[in-house]
C-alpha cells in the first residue's frame, strides 16, 4: 500500500493508494512545528480510523510546500518504517518538461498536479489550485509545463479584509442568497464568492485564448467547490488530483 502526503501551507492532505486504486484519504492541519514523532501519531491514528496500520504501508511519497517540515517527515519514516520515502523535487523523475527559467522554483505540488492533469487530458490543460494560494498552471498538449500564475487566496484574502477593516465581520464562504448583500456579511460573501469566480473565469479565458480553446481547466483544492459553482470556463472539478499525482510521481521513480 502507498502513502501518498501533500503538506501544504494550511492543510495536509493523505491518501492510501493499493495499487491505483485510492483506499481512503484524510485531511488535518498543517503545524510547521511539528516533529517526525507527532506526525507519526497524528498519520497512524488517521490510518487506524479504517483499520490501516504503518505495517500496512509499503511505500510512501511527499510533496511539501513548507520546508520546515520535510526533514521531520524523513525522521517518521526512517524511524517508524525503516526507510526513505520519496520527497517530490528537482531531481525527481515525473516524465514532463519544466519550460521555466528556473525549474527549482516550482513548487512540488503544482508540478504533480500537473503530472496528474495531464494524465487525465492527454492533451492541453490548466489546473486551478484553490488552496492558500489560488494557482493556475499550464500544460502544453505535448505535455510540458509551460508556467503559471499565483493570486492570493480566499482565505488570505477575507483575513486581510477583516484585519485592515475593523468594522467588517469575517465570514464564512457559501453561497449568496443574491448578488446585491442586504446585510454586511451578505455583502462580503457576494464579493468573495462573485469576485474570485469572475478572477477564474476571466484568467482561464485568457487562457484559452492563448492556448487554445481545447484546453482543459480542472480545479481542485479544499475550496475549489464554494466557488467552481458560479464559474463558467471550470471543465472539472478534482478534490483528489494533488494524491492521484503523487502517485504517478512515486510509479516514475520505482
Amino acid at each position: 500500500m502507498l502513502l501518498a502526503i501533500d503538506v501544504g501551507n494550511t492543510q495536509t492532505h493523505i491518501g492510501a493508494f493499493n495499487d491505483a486504486e485510492l483506499v481512503e484519504h484524510w485531511r488535518f492541519s498543517t503545524d510547521r512545528e511539528a516533529t517526525g514523532d507527532e506526525l507519526a501519531a497524528t498519520i497512524n491514528g488517521l490510518l487506524g480510523l479504517n483499520g490501516i496500520g504503518f505495517s500496512d504501508i509499503d511505500a510512501e511519497v511527499v510533496s511539501s510546500v513548507v520546508p520546515q517540515l520535510v526533514p521531520e517527515y524523513l525522521r517518521l519514516f526512517e524511524r517508524y518504517l525503516e526507510r526513505q520515502a520519496l520527497i517530490v523535487g528537482p531531481g525527481t523523475k515525473t516524465g514532463m518538461p519544466i519550460l521555466l527559467d528556473n525549474p527549482r522554483e516550482l513548487g512540488a505540488d503544482r508540478l504533480v498536479n500537473a503530472v496528474a492533469g495531464y494524465d487525465q487530458c492527454q492533451d492541453a490543460c490548466v489546473i486551478v489550485d484553490f488552496g492558500t494560494a489560488i494557482t493556475y498552471d499550464a500544460v502544453s498538449s505535448a505535455g510540458e509545463y509551460l508556467g503559471g500564475i499565483i493570486a492570493p487566496g480566499i482565505e488570505i484574502s477575507i483575513e486581510a479584509l477583516t484585519s485592515r477593516a475593523a468594522r467588517l465581520p469575517k465570514v464564512d464562504i457559501s453561497e449568496p442568497r443574491a448578488l446585491i448583500g442586504k446585510t454586511t456579511e451578505a455583502s462580503i460573501q457576494s464579493g468573495i464568492v462573485y469576485g474570485f469566480a469572475a478572477q477564474v473565469d476571466g484568467i482561464c479565458r485568457r487562457l484559452k485564448a492563448e492556448l487554445g480553446d481545447g484546453l482543459t481547466t480542472i480545479a481542485t483544492g479544499g475550496l475549489a467547490r464554494g466557488i467552481v459553482g458560479f464559474t463558467e470556463t471550470i471543465d472539472v472539478v478534482d478534490d483528489l488530483l494533488t494524491l492521484k499525482g503523487l502517485r504517478l510521481v512515486y510509479e516514475r521513480n520505482r
